[in-house]
C-alpha cells in the first residue's frame, strides 16, 4: 500500500476547523437577493411603482423612460402621497400599510402587499423619492445602493414621483444580461398596457425624451380601454363575453373580448388576463381558452383575448410569486368552467367566415384574413340527428358512399325513428326534393342562392354580405368529425367485421403498444391484434370508413404512427378527438371529387346546422368570403 499517497489525501481532505463559518449576511446582499426575485428587468421596476401608484388612488400615472429604462424610469402620480415621516419606511425593507397581520394574507385586495418593492429597487438602483401629501409639504428621499441620505424639503404637486436612475449600475452582472434599449422600452409599455386593462378609469401615459409612447385617457369602458390598447381596428373582430357566477364567497363574474380565430398570433402576447386588476398568468385560465378555441385555431397559435375577472379577495391566493404574477384559485375547477363556457358561447353565437382582404388594404398590425361580423342563423346539430344518420346509413350493397342529401334529409326528418332495414339510399338525382315529401322543414325556406363547383374542390355561393368560397373536404371533414363526435358520446361506433382479416404492416414497438389502445378500438369500432413480429390483423372496422370506402389497412398504419407520439396518451380524451379527427380527414370527400348539384346543396346547407363550420378540426378555415364592399373596390366601382 502507498502510505505516502494516503498521507496526502489525508492533507487534503478538509479539517473540521476548516469549515465555512454560517453567519448573517449584510442587509444590502439581502436586499439584492430579494432584487433578483423582483427586479428582473426596468419592465419589472415599472410594473412594481405602476402598482404602488394605482394602490394610492392615482387617477393618472404618468411613466417616463431613458435609455429603454436601463438610465431613466420617473413615475409620477396624484396619488395620495407619503408623509415626510413615512419616506424612510417607504424603502425599508418588508415595511408596508397594506396589511397588518398574518390573516390579511388570505384576503388581499391591494396591488402590492410585501412591502420590499422600493427597498430591493433601492438596493440596485439610484433611487430619489418626492411626494407631498394634501396634509402637509413636499419632501424628498435620495437612496444609492440602500444606503440613504435622509429626508428633506422639495416642491412638487400632490402626488409621488420615484425616480429610478442607472438600473444594476451596482450588479453589473445582472446589467450585461440587459436587452437593447429599444426592446427594454418596448417591454416597459407593454407592462404599462397590461395594467391600464384592468384600470379604465384611470389615465396613462408613458413617453421618452419627449415622445410619447402611449397614452389612454380616463375615465373609459372596459371595451373602450380594451379598443385602445389591442388597436381600434379590431373594432368589429372582438366578440364579447361576459359570465355572472358571484352566487357565494368563491364565485366570480368576468367580462372580454376574444378575437376571432383569423386574429390568432404565433405567441401569447395578445393575451391580457387580470384578476381584480392584477396582471396574472394562469395555466387554468389558458387551459380553458384554448379548449374554447379548440378546433378553430392551427395547432401553435394563439387567440387575442382580453379577460376581465372579478373574484373576492378570500377566493384567491395571491401569496404565491414574487412577482404576484402566478395565482393560486380556491376552486380552480369552477374557473376553468366558467371561463370556457363564456367565451365558448361568444363564440359559438358569431360568424367566424373569414373575410378575403388584399394584403395592402389591411390594417398594419394585421396580416391574417379577417372575418365578418356575428350571424345568428345558424341551427346546431344534435347528437341524435347524427344517431340517426348513422343508422339509416349501414351498409347493404356497398355500393355507393353515403350522400349529402342523405344526412340532409336525416336533419329534416330528425324526428323520426330510424328505420331497421338496409334500404338503398337513392343516388342524388333519384332524390325527390325536400318539399315534395310533405315534411315541415325546420327552417324556413327562401329562394336558393346560386351555388356551384370549381375544379372539383371548392363550392361557390353568395350570402347578404356578399360571395363566400368553400373548400369542400375542409367543411366536410369538420361534419364529419361533429358526426363522429356528437356519435360516440352515446356509445361505440357502429362498425362490421371482415369475412378475412385486413393485415397492416407495423414495427415492433408499434404491436407492443397494441394493447394501450384497446380503450380507443372498442370506442371506434375497431377489432385488431397481432399477427405477427410485424402485422396486425384488422378483424372488424368502422362501418362509416367503409362506406367512405376507407382501406382498413392503411387507416391501422396511420393510426399506430399516430400513437406513437409523444402527445398521445390513450387514456385521455386528447386522443380519441385526434383519432376521430383522423377518420373524419379519411372519410371526407377530397379535392378532386365531383359533386352532384344536390350534393353541393346538401354540404353547403350543412354549413349553416354544424357548430364551429368555419374551420376544420385542424383549425384551416372552411370558407372565405369576399365582400359586396371589396367586390366594388376591386372592380373600381367604390
Amino acid at each position: 500500500m502507498d502510505h505516502s499517497a494516503e498521507g496526502a489525501a489525508a492533507a487534503d481532505a478538509p479539517r473540521q476547523d476548516d469549515a465555512p463559518e454560517i453567519r448573517p449576511l449584510p442587509a444590502l446582499v439581502i436586499d439584492q437577493i430579494a432584487a433578483g426575485e423582483v427586479v428582473e428587468r426596468p419592465a419589472s421596476v415599472v410594473k412594481e411603482l405602476v402598482e404602488n401608484a394605482l394602490d394610492a388612488g392615482a387617477r393618472r400615472v404618468l411613466v417616463e423612460l431613458d435609455g429603454g429604462g436601463i438610465d431613466l424610469i420617473r413615475i409620477t402620480d396624484d396619488g395620495r402621497g407619503i408623509s415626510a415621516a413615512q419616506l424612510p419606511l417607504a424603502v425599508a425593507p418588508h415595511a408596508t400599510s397594506k396589511i397588518r397581520a398574518a390573516d390579511d394574507l388570505d384576503r388581499i385586495a391591494t396591488m402590492g402587499f410585501r412591502g420590499e418593492a422600493l427597498a430591493s429597487i433601492a438596493s440596485v438602483s439610484r433611487l430619489t423619492i418626492r411626494s407631498r401629501s394634501r396634509e402637509g409639504d413636499g419632501h424628498q428621499l435620495v437612496v444609492e445602493g440602500g444606503s440613504s441620505s435622509g429626508v428633506r424639503p422639495a416642491s412638487g404637486a400632490f402626488g409621488t414621483s420615484v425616480e429610478v436612475r442607472t438600473l444594476f449600475y451596482n450588479t453589473p452582472a445582472r446589467r450585461k444580461f440587459l436587452k437593447t434599449a429599444t426592446t427594454e422600452q418596448t417591454r416597459c409599455v407593454e407592462a404599462v398596457r397590461h395594467l391600464a386593462m384592468g384600470r379604465p378609469d384611470v389615465a396613462f401615459e408613458v413617453t421618452t425624451g419627449g415622445r410619447r409612447l402611449l397614452e389612454l385617457a380616463g375615465g373609459q369602458s372596459p371595451r373602450e380601454r380594451a379598443l385602445d390598447v389591442l388597436g381600434r381596428e379590431l373594432e368589429g373582430e372582438l366578440i364579447e363575453c361576459s359570465a355572472d357566477r358571484f352566487d357565494d364567497a368563491r364565485g366570480m363574474t368576468m367580462w372580454g373580448l376574444v378575437g376571432r380565430p383569423s386574429l390568432a398570433r404565433a405567441t401569447n402576447r395578445s393575451q391580457h388576463v387580470l384578476l381584480n386588476g392584477r396582471v396574472i398568468r394562469d395555466k387554468t385560465v389558458q387551459h380553458a381558452l384554448r379548449e374554447a378555441y379548440r378546433g378553430l385555431m392551427e395547432p401553435g397559435r394563439h387567440p387575442t383575448a382580453v379577460l376581465l375577472l372579478e373574484m373576492t379577495p378570500e377566493a384567491v391566493d395571491v401569496n404565491v410569486h414574487p412577482a404576484k404574477t402566478e395565482v393560486r384559485f380556491r376552486d380552480s375547477s369552477m374557473v376553468h368552467q366558467t371561463v370556457l363556457r363564456a367565451v365558448r358561447d361568444a363564440l359559438r353565437g358569431a360568424d367566424l367566415t373569414p373575410t378575403f382582404t388584399p394584403r395592402e388594404a389591411r390594417p398594419a398590425s394585421e396580416h391574417a384574413v379577417l372575418p365578418m361580423q356575428q350571424s345568428n342563423g345558424a341551427v346546431t346539430m344534435t347528437a341524435r340527428d347524427f344517431t340517426a344518420f348513422f343508422k339509416r346509413q349501414e351498409p347493404s350493397s356497398g355500393t355507393e358512399p353515403p350522400s349529402f342529401e342523405a344526412m340532409r334529409h336525416t336533419l329534416e326528418r330528425g324526428d323520426e325513428e330510424p328505420t331497421g332495414s338496409a334500404e338503398r339510399e337513392p343516388a342524388p338525382d333519384e332524390t325527390a326534393p325536400f318539399e315534395a315529401t310533405g315534411a315541415e322543414p325546420i327552417i324556413e325556406s327562401k329562394p336558393a342562392p346560386s351555388k356551384l363547383q370549381v375544379h372539383d374542390s371548392y363550392l361557390i355561393t353568395q350570402d347578404d354580405e356578399g360571395v363566400v368560397i368553400i373548400d369542400q373536404h375542409a367543411l366536410h371533414e369538420r361534419v364529419m368529425f361533429e358526426a363522429l363526435l356528437a356519435r360516440v358520446s352515446e356509445g361505440p361506433l357502429e362498425s362490421q367485421r371482415l369475412l378475412t382479416p385486413a393485415i397492416a404492416e407495423a414495427t415492433p414497438t408499434q404491436i407492443d403498444g397494441l394493447p394501450r389502445l384497446s380503450g380507443v378500438f372498442a370506442v371506434i369500432g375497431v377489432e385488431a391484434e397481432a399477427a405477427g413480429p410485424r402485422s396486425v390483423a384488422v378483424h372488424a372496422f368502422p362501418s362509416l370508413l367503409f362506406e367512405r370506402r376507407v382501406e382498413p389497412e392503411a387507416f391501422m398504419v396511420d393510426l399506430l404512427e399516430r400513437a406513437e407520439r409523444e402527445t398521445f396518451d390513450p387514456d385521455n380524451e386528447e386522443a380519441l378527438r385526434d383519432v376521430l379527427d383522423m377518420m373524419a380527414c379519411k372519410a371526407a370527400v377530397k379535392a378532386g371529387d365531383g359533386l352532384s348539384a344536390m350534393e353541393i346543396d346538401a354540404l353547403i346547407d350543412l354549413r349553416e346546422r354544424v357548430e364551429r363550420s368555419s374551420s376544420c378540426p385542424h383549425g384551416r378555415p372552411t370558407s372565405v368570403r369576399l365582400t359586396l364592399r371589396e367586390l366594388e373596390r376591386l372592380f373600381h366601382r367604390s
